[in-house]
């Protein structure tokens, strides 16, 4: 099944929490710390990959989640890094955040990576917070969380040149004529319900070209699906208009198709036009085809019948000649691009929350989980950091009092005056 958008939610892994540890060799009578740190979570990355052509591999699997972390442990041993998820997605695709409709990445290189959500940074373990003040700290870090949101992903056919026209007007077989494609062909109406690609090959040439299935009056507006499939033709260099001759008003059929041409808009109308006069195998489209051809200038136009090979030849060399090869380009950048988040120095916020006090802050919460709070000189050390971050003073300018719940991350806290 040809599948052209899809929405998917991707959670990157958490990083792994550091570990509280202390070395308890026979010889060593007073160890110090020796917990490692956490292991970094895995990455969710997007790969263009020329194998892959359509995004039906998303028609059921609308979650992507890479895995957390290992945890670290004594003797200074840091967790395992996860693995990164690496998804295939075809070459063409565009990356926009659900959230603010904005887009993250047009991919249409194949091979490039994009990391969409990344795996969270493991947590320090307490060999990292050792100090001339704190020799046997209890303290740690749980893993930073990994990165989430939703994606929409949407595919534009990478080709040079599109087939458009109307249903049954011969574009399908066109292109298995033009290209040893084999799409499936019938003669009635909406054959063809998804795009198709075939390659134009000769001894030093290739032109990807496009079968867009068949457009009908309104399908700028989605009559017909029409507005669905006329995106993919937005990246094409040439457009080839296949018109049935054998039809009583060729140029009426024309003129609905360019009509709706213009009215899509996105620069489609002003793309370079070959018209394809096709089944002229038929005596009343072979009478009918010169005379369309001088109506239609001065476009270009070329007589041909799909069916039967006459002029195809032809036509292939046109498109050889009105594609010339594409320049060649500088050194590609580099393949791995990231989402960056813009940050500010001040990475925690105070609100009233429920009856008393919500803290957030990566940081902060990561530290307030890892702490192991039956530790005076730890619960010391927590607190001399809100003092230094700020937060105790935010806290108190918001009217904090004694009693009072301070919540951060999972942790509750009663706030104690002195304390």
């Amino acid at each position: 099944m040809f599948l052209d958008r899809a929405r998917v939610r991707v959670r990157a892994g958490d990083g792994g929490r550091g570990a509280i540890s202390f070395r308890k060799e026979a010889h060593v009578p007073r160890g110090g710390p020796d917990g490692g740190d956490g292991g970094k979570g895995g990455d969710v990355i997007l790969r263009t990959d020329p194998q892959v052509s359509t995004l039906s591999d998303f028609r059921f699997r609308r979650a992507l989640a890479a895995k957390p972390g290992g945890n670290g442990a004594g003797r200074d041993r840091t967790g395992r890094s996860a693995q990164d998820l690496v998804v295939r997605i075809p070459a063409g695709t565009i990356v926009r955040d659900t959230a603010t409709g904005e887009v993250v990445a047009d991919l249409v290189a194949p091979g490039h990576d994009l990391v969409i959500a990344r795996g969270g940074k493991g947590g320090r373990g307490n060999a990292k917070f050792k100090s001339s003040t704190h020799q046997a700290p209890r303290i740690a870090e749980d893993g930073q969380p990994g990165e989430q949101k939703e994606i929409e992903l949407e595919l534009k056919l990478v080709a040079d040149i599109g087939l458009v026209g109307l249903p049954n007007a011969g574009k399908s077989s066109l292109l298995a004529a033009l290209t040893r494609a084999r799409p499936k062909i019938a003669a009635y109406p909406f054959t063809t319900l998804s795009p198709n690609l075939g390659v134009l090959r000769t001894d030093d040439r290739e032109l990807v070209v496009a079968d867009i299935p068949g457009l009908i009056e309104g399908a700028h507006g989605g009559a017909g699906l029409g507005e669905e499939f006329l995106r993919h033709i937005e990246r094409t260099r040439l457009l080839v208009h296949v018109v049935d001759v054998s039809r009583e008003d060729p140029i009426a059929d024309v003129e609905v198709i360019q009509a709706e041409l213009d009215a899509y808009g996105r620069g489609v109308a002003a793309l370079p036009r070959l018209m394809a006069l096709n089944k002229i195998d038929i005596s009343e489209a072979a009478e009918r085809a010169p005379r369309t051809a001088r109506a239609l200038l001065p476009a270009r136009s070329l007589l041909l019948s799909a069916a039967t090979g006459d002029g195809v030849p032809e036509l292939a060399r046109a498109l050889l000649e009105m594609c010339p090869p594409r320049p060649v380009e500088a050194a590609p950048s580099p393949p791995e691009r990231r989402i960056e988040f813009a940050r500010t120095a001040r990475d925690w916020s105070v609100a009233r929350d429920d009856g008393g006090f919500r803290v957030r802050g990566d940081r902060i919460e990561r530290l307030a989980g890892g702490i192991d709070w039956q530790s005076p000189d730890a619960a010391a050390y927590f607190q001399g950091f809100l003092v230094r971050s700020g937060v105790e003073k935010e806290l108190r300018a918001l009217g904090v009092q004694e009693g009072d719940m301070v919540r951060i991350g999972k942790v509750e806290l009663e706030w104690q005056e002195g304390g």
